[in-house]
C-alpha cells in the first residue's frame, strides 16, 4: 500500500522564519526523485531551490506562487512506495520510506542537518488544505514511475477533483451543508482527527448569513465621495492608494534599517579627497604587461583594501555592541560587506577574511559575489556575518550621503562619485579628480577623534596611495 508523506518547508537557517513561493518546479502527478528540487522560494536573504527528501508521485501542492509560508508549513505531499500485493518485483527499496525514509537532505547546501521528516499518513483535516489535487480519471489507481523503479500503482484519491475526500461521517451534516451551500472542504473540523461536526456547519452558516447581511447594507448605502482615510500613523491616505507588502528582501531591509535607526546612536563625518593619484595608480596596474600583469583592479577593490588597512589602525570601528551584556565586542577579523543594488532590492554580500586579502583578491571576490547577487543566487551565508560595510553610492551619480549603519555593525564608509573639480594642488588651482568620503559610525564604540582619524587615514591613502606601502 502506498504511503502519502507530507514534506514541510524546512528550516532555511540564518534565523529565517518564512519564505515566499516564487515558482513551482513540479506539477501534481509528476514523479520526483529523492533530493530533486520541487519549488523555488524567496527568503529575506536569497532565492533558494528546495529539494524534496522523498521519491514518489506528487499528490498535492500547498500554496500558489506568491504565497508566503512559515517554516514548518506543508509544501507538498508525495505518494511513496507500491500498493499491497506488488512487493515481488514492483518496488525499489531506494524510494520506500520503510527502508530509507527519504534522504534527510531537505535543503542541500544550507546546513539544515535535521533528521529526515517522520513518515506518517495525512490526517483527514490535512486533506482539506491542498490548493491543487491530482487529476483522477475515475479509476482509483494511477500508474506513475517512482525513482527509476518499475511502474507501480499509487493510490491517489477516491473521488473527483471537485469533490475530494471530506472528513464527515453524518449524512445529516452533509445534507445541512448542501442545503446552505457550505463547502465542507473549506471547514476545519473540531471533532476527533478533524472530523466535521454539525456545530462546525452551523457556525459556518451563521458566518455566511452575517457576511451576506453586511454586503447588503453596503450595497444599499448611498455612494459617498472618496475621502482620504486616516492611516494608523495619522497620515491621510487616499482610498485608491496602492499598498505594497513589505516582505522578502524589501521587508528584511526595512526591518534592519529600522532597527539600526532605533538602537544605534550614529553620527557622520565626511571629507573631500583628491583621488587623482589613486586613479593614476589603478590605470598603471591595469596597463601592466608581462609577468606583472594580472586581472583588472576596480576602484572599489582599492577602496576596500584601504578600508582593511584603516581598520587595522582603528579596530574600534570593527566591532559590535552587545546590548544585553552592555559590552563592546571588538572583532578580530574583517568581513567586509559591500552594498549592491539588484532587481530584488538592496543586498550586502560579504567578502570573508578581507584583512588577509590583497586588492586583486578582494576585487575577484567582489566580482564573483556581484554576479551571484545579479542572478539572485547568493546564499544566506554570503549575506550575513559582515563586520564593516563599504557603500559606493557614487555609481548612482551622487556626491554624498549619510548612510544608515548595517546593524549590528559599528560603521559604514560611503563613497561618492569621482569627478573633475577645481582643486588647489601644490599651491596652484588645477582640475583634479575629487571624491567625497563619508563615515557613519556608532558613537557608543568610539568618539569623534577615532572616527575622524579613520576617515583621515582613508583620505590620505586615496590622495597618496604610497601610504599603503607601509602596511603591505
Amino acid at each position: 500500500m502506498a504511503q502519502v508523506l507530507e514534506f514541510k518547508l524546512p528550516d532555511l537557517g540564518e534565523g529565517l522564519t518564512e519564505a515566499e513561493i516564487v515558482r513551482w518546479l513540479v506539477e501534481v502527478g509528476d514523479a520526483v526523485a529523492i533530493d530533486q528540487p520541487v519549488v523555488e522560494v524567496e527568503t529575506a536573504k536569497a532565492m533558494v531551490e528546495v529539494p524534496c527528501p522523498y521519491g514518489g508521485v506528487v499528490t498535492a501542492r500547498f500554496g500558489e506562487e506568491g504565497t508566503e509560508l512559515p517554516v514548518g508549513a506543508p509544501l507538498l505531499t508525495v505518494a511513496v512506495g507500491a500498493p499491497e500485493g506488488s512487493s515481488g518485483s514492483g518496488g525499489d527499496s531506494g524510494s520506500d520510506p520503510e527502508s530509507t525514509g527519504g534522504s534527510g537532505n531537505v535543503l542541500v547546501g544550507y546546513g539544515t542537518g535535521a533528521p529526515a521528516a517522520r513518515r506518517r499518513r495525512i490526517r483527514p483535516d490535512r486533506l482539506d488544505r491542498p490548493v491543487t489535487e491530482a487529476p483522477v480519471s475515475g479509476a482509483p489507481l494511477v500508474e506513475a514511475p517512482v525513482v527509476e523503479a518499475p511502474v507501480v500503482k499509487v493510490l491517489v484519491a477516491e473521488a473527483s477533483v471537485s469533490e475530494g475526500p471530506v472528513p464527515v461521517v453524518s449524512p445529516l451534516v452533509r445534507r445541512l451543508a448542501r442545503q446552505h451551500d457550505i463547502d465542507l472542504r473549506r471547514l476545519a473540523g473540531s471533532g476527533p482527527d478533524g472530523l466535521i461536526l454539525r456545530a462546525d456547519v452551523d457556525r459556518a452558516i451563521r458566518t455566511a448569513e452575517e457576511t451576506a447581511t453586511a454586503t447588503a447594507r453596503v450595497a444599499q448605502a448611498p455612494v459617498r465621495a472618496q475621502v482620504p482615510a486616516a492611516a494608523p500613523n495619522g497620515v491621510a491616505v487616499a482610498v485608491d492608494a496602492e499598498r505594497i507588502p513589505l516582505r522578502g528582501v524589501r521587508g528584511a531591509v526595512a526591518d534592519k534599517l529600522s532597527r539600526s535607526r532605533t538602537e544605534i546612536p550614529d553620527a557622520t563625518c565626511w571629507v573631500d579627497a583628491d583621488a587623482t593619484e589613486l586613479m593614476a595608480v589603478r590605470a598603471a596596474m591595469n596597463a601592466a604587461t608581462g609577468p606583472s600583469a594580472g586581472p583588472k583592479v576596480s576602484v572599489l577593490a582599492l577602496l576596500a583594501r584601504i578600508c582593511t588597512a584603516a581598520l587595522a589602525r582603528f579596530p574600534e570601528l570593527n566591532s559590535t555592541v552587545d546590548t544585553e551584556a552592555r559590552e563592546i565586542v571588538r572583532l578580530s577579523g574583517v568581513h567586509l560587506g559591500f552594498a549592491a543594488q539588484t532587481e530584488r532590492g538592496l543586498v550586502v554580500p560579504v567578502v570573508r577574511d578581507a584583512h588577509t586579502r590583497n586588492a586583486e583578491s578582494i576585487g575577484a571576490e567582489i566580482a564573483r559575489l556581484t554576479e551571484l547577487a545579479r542572478t539572485g543566487k547568493l546564499s544566506p551565508a554570503q549575506l550575513t556575518g559582515g563586520t564593516f560595510t563599504l557603500n559606493n553610492y557614487g555609481v548612482f551619480g551622487v556626491d554624498g550621503s549619510t548612510p544608515i549603519i548595517n546593524h549590528p555593525e559599528a560603521a559604514m564608509l560611503g563613497v561618492g562619485r569621482i569627478m573633475p573639480k577645481p582643486w588647489v594642488h601644490q599651491g596652484e588651482l588645477a582640475v583634479r579628480q575629487v571624491v567625497q568620503l563619508s563615515l557613519t559610525f556608532d558613537h557608543r564604540v568610539c568618539d569623534g577623534g577615532t572616527a575622524g582619524g579613520f576617515l583621515r587615514y582613508v583620505a590620505d591613502c586615496v590622495e597618496q596611495p604610497a601610504v599603503l606601502l607601509r602596511t603591505l
